[in-house]
């Protein structure tokens, strides 16, 4: 149906559309109305899978559009409404009207004379003005009516009769006008507690703005105050991260000193045993003196190294002992600006 719906609408928005068989493909058939949409210049955001169902939002979308096209294509055009003139209905009055009006006038008139008898109506009257009216209107309505009754009956029965003629309108809380009512209500009860919140509120907005104004003319303050202080600090940050880059570059130096000092240990002892080796194979006392000779100049060699190597961690320990005094004076030198800081 939804196929057929769709190929009817594009062959009426002037687009020449088969119309589709129970045996043709189903993919081929929705594929189709789709092109066909995209041709009149609709977004199709959706997968042709939505329209195999043929129900849901989007084959609402597709009809609708096709809809708008044939309409455009034919030239349509809605007109205003005509609604249908009412004609009052005018109510005929019978003889058994006239026979029902007489017997409830008579049960009327029975009651007030038990209870008032002051309020008295002659029924008979009253029976023979209404016939004679009933009369006239059937037989005589091309005449002027004229009235024969008495203007002080006529008001004592309106004043009898008008009680019973009260209507009441029982509400209904489902009622429109009810609800309306209410939201006249309550925008009349919002608008009262908003003139006094919004004092209120003016109030608090004019204190937190002078709030605010207050806090940054604190903060301004301070930071002038301050900043002589804060540039102090930040030189000595900058002279301690020097200070550390020293000491970095000093501590590599001093270890590749002490691999220096190791391979040379450990040759001067492959020395001493070749040495020793040498003197304990050999005989002969010229070598052996020389040995000796050698061996003392080794001794004295090895006492000046050992002397240098004194000097040389007697001076790195110096210089440690320096660099911490120093170290030691920056970081009091330091310390002080911050509990001065603090302090202010």
């Amino acid at each position: 149906m939804f196929c057929t719906l769709a190929a009817w609408l594009i062959s009426k928005a002037g687009h020449p559309f088969e119309q589709p068989q129970e045996c043709d493909d189903p993919n081929a058939v929705i594929s189709n109305v789709l092109s066909e949409l995209r041709s009149f210049g609709r977004s199709v955001d959706f997968p042709p899978s939505k329209l195999k169902t043929g129900c849901g939002e989007q084959v609402c979308y597709v009809l609708d559009c096709l809809a708008e096209e044939a309409l455009k294509h034919t030239g349509f055009t809605w007109k205003r409404p005509a609604y249908p003139t009412e004609e009052p209905e005018e109510e005929e009055i019978t003889e058994d009207d006239a026979e029902l009006t007489l017997s409830k006038l008579e049960e009327d008139v029975a009651e007030e004379e038990s209870d008032n008898e002051e309020d008295y109506i002659d029924l008979n009257v009253l029976k023979a003005q209404t016939y004679r009216s009933n009369m006239n209107d059937t037989t005589k309505q091309e005449e002027i009516l004229q009235s024969t009754t008495d203007a002080a009956e006529w008001n004592l029965e309106v004043e009898r009769v008008l009680p019973q003629l009260k209507v009441i309108v029982r509400t209904d809380n489902k009622d429109w006008r009810i609800h309306v009512d209410q939201m006249h209500q309550h925008k009349d009860g919002i608008d009262s507690s908003l003139k006094e919140t919004r004092g209120y509120l003016d109030k608090l907005h004019n204190e937190i703005s002078r709030t605010l104004e207050k806090i940054n003319s604190r903060e301004k303050y301070i930071n002038n105050q301050l900043e002589h202080l804060v540039q102090e600090y930040r030189s000595a940050q900058a002279l301690l991260s020097e200070a550390k880059e020293k000491y970095q570059e000093g501590s590599g130096g001093v270890t590749e000193r002490i691999r220096v000092l190791s391979e040379i240990t450990e040759a001067l002892e492959k020395v001493k045993q070749e040495t020793e080796e040498k003197g304990s194979s050999m005989t002969d006392g010229a070598p052996l003196v020389k040995i000796k000779q050698a061996l003392t100049k080794l001794r004295q060699e090895t006492i000046q190294m050992d002397i240098q190597i004194g000097v040389m961690e007697h001076t790195l320990l110096q210089s440690k002992l320096k660099e911490k005094s120093n170290m030691a004076r920056d970081m009091h030198a330091t310390v002080i600006p911050e509990a001065a800081v603090g302090a202010y």
